[in-house]
């Protein structure tokens, strides 16, 4: 499906099942989506701090994963501003993390933002909701940040844009995507979040066509049609 596909590839964490070690990189993840390593910008999920550091991680990327040991980096992609953040490192604000996206997006002069790393706040999947993640939220949504992409559930799910609480905010809300659907086993939808608009149990790609003022989103799902697309202005 990549092959058919130009642009920027977000690849959202746990890329080398299972244990994200260097062989993994070497057999699993390298011999299919490595032929996009190019244009690929990732971030490290919580399988690849099953080996030490996510040190494998680092090697195989090199600086496209950012410094190493921090994972954490900014790139422009069009007219938007964009944030690859590390959701497995502390990330309150008065972290080294925290404190960089803080200048970072004091400093954005872009309309429009995307914030993207593995672990959602809010998820309709066996995860669950993930707390400690409400901080990096609200520093986000304070910043206007538009969209968060994220992973973890292994299962496609859209939500309405929303403030860090949870509560429906078409003014000021962000919009999360959580895409966990590259190539592990699904997951099966635990209980609807009151904010989720579509879940969907299949594998496949999430398709953003950024504008200056707003965004696409298609869910591309493997073997069927398009399942899910919509459009949104930036704040």
């Amino acid at each position: 499906m990549l092959d058919s596909l130009e642009g920027t590839i977000l690849a959202v964490g746990d890329l080398a099942y299972r244990h994200g070690t260097a062989e993994e990189y070497a057999t699993c993840y390298d011999p299919v989506w490595g032929r996009h390593k190019g244009r690929t910008r990732p971030s490290p999920g919580n399988h690849e701090y099953e080996s030490s550091g996510a040190q494998p991680y680092f090697d195989y990327f090199g600086g496209q994963a950012g410094p190493s040991g921090q994972g954490y980096y900014s790139f422009r992609a069009g007219d938007w501003f964009v944030l690859s953040l590390n959701s497995n490192l502390p990330v309150g604000g008065s972290t080294a993390q925290g404190q960089w996206i803080r200048s970072e997006l004091t400093a954005n002069t872009s309309r429009c933002t995307l914030a993207y790393f593995h672990h959602p706040l809010y998820s309709s999947g066996p995860n669950g909701d993930n707390a400690r993640l409400a901080g990096l939220w609200q520093m986000l949504y304070e910043q206007g940040v538009d969209v968060i992409i994220s992973a973890h559930e292994h299962l496609y799910e859209r939500y309405a844009p929303m403030s860090p609480d949870g509560q429906r905010n078409d003014t000021r809300g962000i919009r999360q995507f959580i895409v966990g659907t590259g190539g592990a086993g699904l997951y099966s939808v635990m209980r609807a979040h009151p904010q989720s608009e579509v879940q969907i149990v299949a594998h496949g790609l999430l398709k953003l066509t950024l504008t200056a003022q707003g965004y696409n989103w298609e869910f591309l799902q493997v073997g069927g049609p398009k399942t899910d697309a919509g459009t949104d202005v930036c704040h």
